[in-house]
């Protein structure tokens, strides 16, 4: 009978995510991960082929986090939907840095990324829906605020800024505002 092992997939993934939240993914190595399980690396490899494929999974938990982040601010109410998806991003970037920046920030030259409007439907159609813009004109308004907010967030996950909520809200409608003034006309 084989041996079973002490941790799970979820467990070990738990793990070298809180590893990745303190420290950074460059910290999660196989002899760190199993300091952090107490025990030896065997475990992590029994499950994982190797370090890569757990940095995938680490990858889709932190994707899975930042999705329920986002969607308990745009369920809170606070803000109107648009912009409480801005604010989430932003403030998900202060909350957990690390996240952020292996989320959005690290290299992405080895990727095939795609531009896939579909994933974007939502959030189109609902800017369509609130300002009356054609479905083009709604893509480059949102490519243009995503600029600004993705900017913001940077800054704040490096440490470059620190603003408080307020006048983050009132910068995200200021350019709300003009971007909207100016696909409008």
């Amino acid at each position: 009978m084989p041996r079973k092992f002490m941790f799970t997939r979820e467990e070990i993934v738990k793990t070298a995510l809180d590893i990745t939240r303190e420290k950074g993914i460059s910290a999660v190595t196989a002899r760190g991960l199993a300091e952090k399980l107490g025990s030896s690396s065997k475990p992590v490899f029994s499950i994982f082929e190797n370090m890569s494929e757990l940095h995938c999974a680490i990858i889709e938990a932190a994707n899975r986090e930042y999705s329920e982040f986002t969607d308990r601010y745009i369920k809170s109410g606070k803000y109107p939907p648009y912009k409480a998806s801005g604010i989430a991003y932003i403030f998900f970037a202060k909350e957990n840095r690390e996240l952020f920046k292996l989320l959005f920030m690290r290299d992405r030259s080895k990727e095939i990324i795609s531009e896939n409007r579909e994933e974007l439907a939502p959030i189109i159609d609902m800017i369509v829906k609130n300002t009356g813009m054609s479905k083009e004109k709604a893509y480059l308004f949102h490519i243009e605020m995503w600029l600004f907010v993705h900017g913001i967030a940077t800054m704040a996950a490096t440490s470059y800024l620190n603003w408080d909520d307020e006048f983050i809200s009132n910068t995200l409608t200021d350019v709300y505002t003009g971007l909207k003034i100016r696909f409008e006309s």
